[in-house]
């Protein structure tokens, strides 16, 4: 070691405090940085696993296949693992008590294909032949028919066609019926023997309103002919974002139509098919690495860089003894290196503690909420120690490097007495008289403080402003993720919906059964009319503006045509929905003044571009009218119009309805109401809904079923529900886990900046109370400092945050479509804070310079 890097070693033992803050701030940065990139990696892994779970695992999917297809696929470069599926058909399921589910559905898969998906075996063995079957135990619980290992089966294995429809149906399409009548048939059947050798829990693919229990047999390479068409479920050997280029390059060289993207699991290795998406993702993750390298600089740069002065005297003296410019520069990278050195391996093992010890928490919440089978753990994997390790070194340098610059451009007479730090003309240091008549000689003493030491006060103004944009950006970021997530779902906030099959009221005691049943939780009954208004060219939604200005015939009367999906709800579920948005329920019953809750703000996606858009229905007012042009009749005139009045604009959505899409518009009313805008033909022939809640869906769908009422439409969307919940719950935890790091360093960074800052002062202080300097106007004076970096730093620090909100907002905007919206809460809470946490640090800092003795002050070299 040469004798440079021994003085410096030496320098950071005699400025121990100096050395223990810029530790900190290094433990501090990596810390964030290692429980980030945790955090990610995580709930990434957690959602893989999850997805497999529910879905299997495979990445590609090449359709209807034939077997020259299949060993091109087996032998291609890319594939790790193939597993061989083929969904044979339908047959009757004889002696079945369940009218909604009368068929058994064959699917057949190859050993590969029973690891990959998952199949979960009860009881027996799965099967090992083309004329071995396993049963799902939902054939006798729901079906209510037994069977038992060792029956022999003859089925008659056709394909589901409704009545005139010329392609098949599939296990996603629910049972065509009317009136209690299937119009549906198989057809193209075969005979097909087997031999049950066991029992599976019911899989997850086959959705609640599916028309057949699942029973899997068995299908190799071996077996199908040259003719035979089977799926092949590719697992590749390393995922990146240019297997969708090599999957469309393979079909293509080997004549395969149809190829599938698992893009439920693939959204979590961060890939996806849609370049918006794609576009979407590298942008977000620049700017949020961006944002983390920043702050992270901040912090270290401000511990290296709030000492200059201080350390600038001490190389000034290396340079009088004949040190050299590099020696000089060296000398403050040497002491970022060690360092680096004592706070790496400590940031990473606090920020996996930490973030472990947060997982253990988590989990507890996520299953009582998520009912996920998955918990979610810690990933530590060389790469996140890695890129954690090369993002600290790399902020280490970035934020020594320009000390070092100025440490080695400094002459030595100049460092000695300090006089590239302190500037004393009357320019440099001139403030307004405003201010000292306005608030007196302490602030404008403050005022000259900041001013004759202007680097060290914009190291503190630089700490301030990246705190304020880091955690604005940061808020903006989650905020906007959050408003995707739901712009991409569908919005399920029910489990179960029942309506009739054939269009039909559903009678009150059936309702009343129904609702009485054990589990329900809440309910909600709804009728459905739909009819037509004319609504003004100037209040349509933007998407029609842009239509009807290209094509004027589109309106009449400078009017547009709306559809309108009317909505009846009945009295206690409307006096809850009128609460949740602010309406008067009493205005909702008026008979003489028709009203309605408008749904004025939808969300769709576009089919042309692939975007998720929110976008306003209708531009109104709450008390304007619109003249309801009555439900139309058989010959297509208009009978009569109603005025209903805009009692409130909403965006949510009551149980069980989804917004209409553009050129349409929700409105919500009483029964009474409906009855009144309606006639008994219309009214009789409403769509009618009841949606529920359950704390056990799948038990109380199998109450509804065994009714056996045949003209009942059953949908269980629980596992979407849940799914969807999942995603939010994930995303929120992610978001506000990201916000409280994101605060705790900048919360750190402020204080650190500033009671370092003012640590260095101490001689300073000590010559304004040797001439006079009372402890009252001391105090005023760090106030008043303290109000000028607040001010200062916000008039920065807001509008750089808004330029980087809308970086993201563009970000966003490749894949959803939503209107921008500043973060007030978050602005108001900033500024707040701010102030406080500025004067927090004051206040502390100035309590313990109060203490030091004036003597001691004026000769300490060292801090």
């Amino acid at each position: 070691m040469n004798i440079v890097n021994t003085l410096t070693i030496r320098h950071l033992k005699q400025n121990k405090r100096r050395t223990l803050v810029t530790i900190l701030g290094v433990i501090i940065s990596v810390s964030m940085m290692t429980a980030v990139i945790t955090l990610v990696f995580s709930l990434a892994d957690l959602m893989i696993r999850q997805t497999i779970t529910d879905t299997g695992e495979w990445h590609i999917q090449y359709q209807d296949i034939t077997k020259e297809q299949l060993a091109a696929i087996q032998g291609d470069d890319a594939t790790k693992t193939v597993a061989i599926t083929r969904d044979l058909g339908y047959a009757p399921l004889e002696g079945g008590q369940n009218s909604n589910k009368p068929y058994l559905f064959i699917k057949e898969y190859d050993v590969q294909g029973f690891t990959q998906f998952q199949i979960e075996i009860s009881k027996g063995r799965l099967p090992h032949t083309d004329k071995e079957v396993v049963i799902s135990e939902s054939v006798a619980t729901n079906g209510k028919v037994k069977y038992e290992i060792g029956d022999r089966l003859t089925l008659r294995v056709g394909d589901r066609f409704e009545q005139g429809g010329d392609h098949p149906l599939d296990q996603t399409e629910p049972l065509r019926r009317e009136d209690g009548t299937l119009t549906e048939t198989l057809q193209h059947s075969i005979i097909r023997d087997y031999t049950v050798v066991g029992f599976i829990k019911r899989p997850v693919s086959e959705t609640a309103w599916a028309p057949g229990y699942t029973i899997i047999s068995y299908v190799d390479d071996h077996i199908i002919g040259g003719d035979d068409r089977v799926d092949a479920s590719v697992v590749l050997q390393q995922v990146n974002p240019f297997l969708f280029a090599h999957a469309e390059k393979l079909a293509e060289k080997n004549q395969i139509d149809t190829v599938q993207y698992n893009n439920d699991l693939l959204r979590y290795y961060g890939l996806s098919s849609s370049g918006a998406s794609s576009s979407m993702m590298f942008s977000l993750s620049a700017i949020i690495m961006g944002a983390i390298i920043i702050g992270s600089v901040g912090l270290i740069y401000n511990a290296f860089a709030i000492s200059v002065s201080e350390r600038s005297r001490h190389l000034g003296m290396l340079a009088s003894v004949g040190a050299t410019k590099r020696q000089k520069r060296n000398s403050v990278f040497f002491e970022g290196i060690v360092i680096g050195l004592i706070s790496i391996p400590i940031g990473i093992l606090c920020g996996l503690a930490g973030i472990g010890i947060t997982f253990s928490f988590m989990n507890t919440m996520i299953e009582g909420a998520l009912w996920t089978s998955e918990k979610l753990r810690l990933i530590v994997t060389p790469l996140l120690l890695l890129i954690t390790c090369l993002v600290s070194m790399l902020t280490i340098f970035v934020s020594a490097y320009l000390p070092a610059v100025k440490a080695s451009r400094v002459s030595p007479m100049d460092a000695i007495r300090q006089t590239t730090d302190v500037k004393l003309t009357a320019k440099a240091v001139k403030t307004s008289k405003i201010i000292r008549k306005l608030f007196g000689i302490e602030a404008e003493i403050g005022l000259k403080n900041l001013k004759r030491n202007k680097r060290r006060h914009h190291v503190i103004l630089f700490s301030l402003v990246i705190s304020i944009v880091l955690f604005l950006t940061i808020s903006f970021f989650t905020t906007g993720l959050t408003q995707s997530l739901a712009l991409s779902l569908e919005g399920i906030n029910y489990d179960i919906e029942v309506s009739s099959s054939n269009g039909k009221r559903l009678d009150d005691r059936l309702m009343q059964s129904l609702v009485s049943l054990d589990g329900v939780t809440e309910y909600n009954v709804s009728h459905e009319l739909v009819g037509n208004a004319w609504v003004d060219a100037a209040s349509i939604a933007d998407e029609l503006q842009e239509k009807v200005k290209q094509d004027k015939s589109m309106l009449q009367d400078g009017k547009y045509p709306y559809e309108i999906k009317l909505y009846a709800l009945n009295d206690s579920s409307l006096q809850a929905y009128a609460r949740a948005v602010g309406a008067d329920y009493e205005q909702l019953t008026d008979l003489d003044h028709p009203a309605a809750i408008v749904m004025d703000t939808i969300h769709y996606k576009d089919i042309d571009t692939g975007k998720y858009i929110q976008t306003k229905s209708i531009y109104a007012n709450i008390g304007q009218h619109i003249e309801l042009t009555s439900f139309i009749n058989e010959s297509g005139e208009e009978t009569k119009a109603n005025k209903v009045i805009f009692a409130a604009l909403t965006d949510k959505a009551p149980m069980g309805m989804s917004p209409v899409g553009v050129g349409g518009l929700n409105m919500i009313v009483s029964e009474r109401v409906m009855n009144r805008l309606a006639d008994g033909e219309e009214l009789a022939n409403a769509s009618m809904y009841l949606h529920l809640k359950s704390t056990e869906p799948v038990k109380t769908q199998q109450e509804i079923e065994a009714m056996n009422e045949t003209n009942l439409n059953v949908y269980n969307v629980y596992q979407s529900r849940i799914s969807e919940e999942q995603q939010i719950l994930l995303m929120n935890v992610f978001s506000y886990g990201f916000i409280v790091l994101i605060s705790a360093i900048s919360v750190a960074n402020i204080f650190n900046t500033i009671s370092t800052g003012l640590a260095l002062r101490k001689r300073e202080f000590a010559m304004l109370k040797s001439v006079g300097a009372t402890p009252k106007g001391f105090a005023k004076m760090l106030n008043y400092e303290s109000v000028f970096y607040g001010v200062k730093s916000l008039l920065y620090g807001l509008p750089v945050s808004f330029a980087v909100m809308v970086l993201i907002y563009k970000a966003f905007a490749n894949k959803f479509s939503y209107g921008f919206t500043l973060p007030w809460m978050s602005i108001l809470s900033v500024i707040v804070c701010v102030f406080v946490i500025v004067s927090s640090a004051v206040v502390y800092s100035g309590a313990k310079v109060k203490k030091e003795n004036i003597i001691d002050a004026l000769k300490q070299e060292n801090i």
